[in-house]
């Protein structure tokens, strides 16, 4: 395994009525003034905003309401963020929900406490945070983006087109409460797409060197097996407790950066989703399933060890008569397979999009990332998204 340093500053609270238990003493030390943020309502119709409500009332805090999140957060959405946080003082923010609107709190804690722009210092580059961000707490309704438990914030820029990622430390949740009984009312095909997402968590970090034996490709091993179990049964029995923790544990390990230790990580799927959900605004996890097999299916001779063992171990697909070139197809095909069986698309057409013409300007705004097994040109990008076309 590569050397490394681990440090995750998030303090988890899990299990069934821990909202409930600790909200009141996490919000201790945060000031009078909590923005409340959140989505399109369906915490409403739940019953989870008049529970976190009367915590916050009887914490004796002044909530300031920050609704609307979209699923894909713009740059926009963080501004207004901003200007609520700072006209109003907040010393939190309590981002409830999924992803998307954690990810669009931390941008906000960052745009709060700068006076520099931060999509152009801190998105559409790398930068250096030289001062400290608005402390953030969520509460996790929706499962997928494991976005509780790390600094990383995806953000849409409208205008310019470009959707883009960037994890940072500082950015990392004080507080994280995670109670699988908050997410029973999540639809199947949301439960499907989110649980897709953090399978694509976990199998861009395994395929990426190094191959050999390795912890971290065993607990992702292990993670794999479990998220492709506990999908299929969340969806049938939508408040079956043990399948939600299951799924809900998966996600954050899945991004607690826990398994990436030792690896390179390829993260190159994401990449090409980011930009087809810039320009089409499409699900995450819904336009992951679609790119993922076309992907492995260019890169799995760069990486066949591993895409054989991911067959065997994973799928349980013997490899007794088999070449590692058959296994590694066989595994691709089981995913596809795993895919169709949860409902999730696998055309770009199904997704949406009718415009054919535009698959190269996609491709042409996608980062390339070198952690793969292969590093891809535009021109294969364009290719791969032409194969996911029909």
């Amino acid at each position: 395994m590569n050397s490394f340093i681990f440090e995750n500053s998030t303090k988890v609270y899990f299990g069934k009525g821990c909202v409930r238990e600790h909200l009141s003493e996490a919000l201790k030390d945060c000031g009078e003034n909590v923005l409340l943020a959140y989505g399109n309502g369906s915490i409403k119709k739940n019953g989870i905003y008049g529970e976190i409500m009367d915590i916050l009332l009887r914490a004796k805090k002044n909530v300031i309401e920050f609704p609307g999140i979209m699923p894909n957060p713009t740059y926009a959405k963080v501004l207004e963020g901003k200007r609520l946080v700072r006209e109003r003082r907040a010393g939190l923010i309590l981002g409830v929900g999924g992803g998307s609107v954690m990810d669009c709190c931390k941008a906000v804690s960052m745009a709060a406490a700068t006076r520099k722009d931060v999509w152009e210092e801190y998105w559409e580059k790398e930068g250096v945070i030289d001062f400290e961000p608005i402390p953030v707490g969520v509460v996790v309704t929706v499962t997928g983006t494991g976005s509780e438990v790390n600094g990383d914030s995806v953000i849409t820029h409208e205008e310019k087109k470009i959707k883009t990622g960037r994890d940072y430390r500082a950015c990392n949740p004080r507080f994280a409460m995670l109670d699988p009984e908050y997410t029973y009312s999540v639809s199947p095909a949301q439960t499907a797409a989110g649980g897709f997402d953090m399978l694509s968590h976990v199998m861009e970090t395994y395929f990426s060197a190094p191959d050999g034996e390795n912890l971290s490709d065993a607990i992702s091993e292990a993670l794999m097996k479990s998220i492709i179990k506990n999908i299929p049964i969340a969806m049938e029995e939508p408040e079956n407790y043990e399948a939600r923790s299951n799924l809900m544990w998966a996600s954050s390990l899945a991004e607690l950066r826990l398994i990436k230790l030792g690896k390179k990580c390829d993260f190159e799927a994401h990449q090409i989703e980011h930009q087809l959900g810039a320009f089409t605004d499409c699900s995450h996890g819904r336009g992951l399933a679609v790119i993922h097999p076309a992907y492995y299916r260019r890169i799995c001779s760069c990486g066949l060890d591993k895409f054989a063992r991911f067959a065997e171990i994973v799928w349980e697909i013997p490899a007794e008569g088999r070449t590692k070139e058959e296994m590694a197809q066989e595994g691709i095909r089981a995913l596809e397979g795993f895919i169709r069986r949860i409902g999730l698309p696998t055309t770009l057409r199904e997704l949406g999009l009718a415009d054919k013409g535009i698959l190269k300007t996609i491709a042409d705004s996608c980062a390339i990332n070198t952690g793969g097994y292969k590093v891809l040109t535009k021109e294969e990008i364009r290719e791969i998204l032409e194969v996911c076309f029909e």
